[in-house]
């Protein structure tokens, strides 16, 4: 727009300036006209007038756009050189007399850079995590194996069903883990088929069944019989582990699952009744390693942290989404959704 501006400017200097030199010429003093095609000295110096003038409109106008340009320019390189060093900290700054095109580039880079530190301190505190989550388990399975071979254990069914327990939750961890690197990386593959889901719900429930009746749960289903496109493995995964968040987090009392089609999309339902969740919880709900404050008070027995991550990771991979919901007894209801 600018160099727009300037090339009419020029063009109008050029043209109408002429247009109104030859109209004085020739009514003041019309025998300084050259007849030939060499100019007079009148015309001459006319030529050498409008080229100084057009050359200060172009030195003038660099300066001005050299003035709103440089400096963001500037700070955008030496906050590249800053992050190649490392800082990820470094930030471009700009003022309001930057252009826009020269402001955007530095919105865009500050962007650019904030995204990269985030995803340094999302890497620094997933290992942070992951470490923390093996920490546990495998301090257990090394003191006790420590044990039963220096002796201080006697071998028992109790003792090899503790690591059992231990070496299970370990394959959990992987897994899940696995499922959301796949997921990350676009790669999480789903063998779709229809499937009547009601069936797979049923098999999951009749699985812990007793377990949710160990921690105080009345089960019910409300199902519907109706096929739907998904991947019967990865639902089934993911119902386990509403159910197993439902075992740690909810309070005594009834737990219902439900599968509806509505409107072409399909939904699963597990709704307790309470104690809920915390508002300020809820929009990060299903990021990886995220726990209410009873779940960091109970510790090692809080689960992962990974659970409702991998239902988001498995909705997001059909297509859909996860949602947590207020229940209507004032507990939480998680809804995994997708295109039936």
């Amino acid at each position: 727009m600018t160099m727009s501006a300037v090339t009419l400017a020029v063009v109008l200097l050029c043209v109408l300036g002429s247009y109104v030199f030859y109209a004085l010429l020739l009514t003041f003093h019309p025998a300084s006209v050259s007849d030939s095609l060499v100019p007079s000295s009148i015309e001459l110096a006319w030529v050498m007038v409008t080229l100084v003038l057009a050359l200060l409109i172009a030195i003038y106008v660099a300066t001005r756009l050299s003035r709103r340009i440089l400096p963001p320019l500037d700070s955008v390189a030496m906050s590249l050189r800053q992050l190649a060093e490392g800082d990820l900290s470094a930030r471009a700054s700009t003022d309001g007399r930057a252009l826009h095109e020269a402001a955007q580039l530095v919105h865009d880079f500050n962007t650019m850079a904030q995204r990269l530190q985030r995803m340094a301190q999302e890497r620094a505190f997933w290992n942070a995590a992951i470490a923390h989550e093996l920490r546990t388990p495998v301090t257990i399975l090394s003191g006790r194996l420590q044990g039963l071979s220096d002796g201080v254990f006697e071998p028992s069914r109790d003792m090899l069903a503790s690591l059992q327990t231990q070496v299970e939750g370990l394959s959990r961890l992987i897994d899940d883990l696995r499922v959301l690197g796949l997921q990350e990386s676009g790669h999480l593959r789903l063998h779709l088929e229809h499937t009547r889901l009601a069936g797979e719900i049923r098999s999951v429930a009749l699985a812990v069944g007793p377990a949710l009746q160990a921690a105080g749960l009345e089960l019910t289903l409300e199902l519907a019989e109706q096929p739907v496109l998904c991947d019967p493995m990865r639902i089934r995964q993911a119902l386990l582990a509403l159910l197993e968040n439902a075992m740690q987090h909810a309070s005594p009392g009834p737990v219902c699952v439900s599968h509806r089609v509505r409107h072409g999309v399909c939904m699963v339902r597990v709704q307790d009744s309470g104690p809920g969740v915390d508002a300020e919880l809820v929009p990060r709900i299903f990021d990886a390693f995220q726990r209410g404050e009873a779940a960091r008070a109970r510790g090692g027995a809080g689960g992962t942290g990974l659970g409702l991550a991998v239902v988001q990771a498995i909705a997001q991979a059909h297509g859909g989404q996860a949602r947590c919901l207020p229940a209507a007894q004032g507990g939480t209801a998680f809804e995994l959704s997708w295109p039936a």
